[in-house]
């Protein structure tokens, strides 16, 4: 009888700890799945790279309508729009497609407005990428402010890659990285993801490390408005 009663114990204390194990996590995935479930919202993401320093990029989303994102480099800002994988983006030859901007040209150079396309067209907006960043955690834990993890190898891979819908995108070793999230009334309302690891294009091998962060803002106050030419486009 002592055996079955001691086997009982440790069979409910080892759900108890599996139990505050996963807590964490699904703390942070209810946050994101909160926030995605807002009619609107909007957000500034900041880069520190140790290949480029781009200027802070803007987005906002509405719930089943579109998101708007843009982004800054070198002086020039892109804008976009996008909603169930189509949308518009605009260069400096006007609006196009998604799917035009995304054309290969065949020209073997690289292509800053097709790169960001095809990024788009397969774009997630920061409730879902918190959802997807969570679920790649190695082991969350909680602190006084925030809910901070390692990154799994793959997880890692992802966020290096910049990977594209077509599963296209450069060979990724040694990645590693961490991310942290900050919740506030249930709701995420930042994170912030570290990744390192060597990117090999075109047969060269460069070495990564990478910061971003996510600032949400505006909940329930922010309003997405769509240009009638960038609304021509899209498809």
């Amino acid at each position: 009888m002592r055996c079955f009663i001691s086997l009982a114990t440790a069979l409910a204390m080892s759900g108890t700890l599996l139990a505050a194990d996963s807590a964490p996590k699904d703390n942070v995935k209810n946050a994101a799945r909160k926030l995605a479930a807002a009619d609107n919202y909007s957000w500034t993401t900041t880069i520190e790279s140790s290949q480029f320093q781009p200027g802070p990029s803007h987005g906002k989303t509405e719930k089943g309508g579109f998101t708007y994102v843009d982004f800054n480099f070198q002086d020039n800002t892109t804008q976009a729009f996008v909603k169930d994988g189509k949308g518009a983006i605009k260069g400096e030859e006007g609006w196009k497609s998604l799917s035009e901007a995304a054309k290969d040209e065949g020209d073997g150079g690289f292509n800053f407005l097709r790169f960001l396309a095809m990024r788009m067209q397969d774009y997630k907006t920061p409730a879902a990428e918190a959802e997807d960043i969570a679920g790649n955690t190695k082991e969350l834990t909680q602190s006084a402010d925030a809910y901070s993890s390692d990154l799994t190898e793959d997880g890692a891979k992802s966020l290096l890659a910049f990977r594209a819908r077509s599963g296209d995108g450069p060979t990724v070793s040694n990645a590693k990285g961490s991310v942290k999230f900050w919740i506030k009334d249930g709701v995420i309302t930042k994170y912030q993801f570290k990744v390192q690891g060597t990117m090999n294009v075109g047969g060269d091998d460069r070495d990564i490390d990478r910061t971003t962060t996510v600032e949400i803002k505006d909940v329930g106050a922010t309003k997405v408005v769509v240009p009638d030419e960038a609304k021509a486009k899209v498809s």
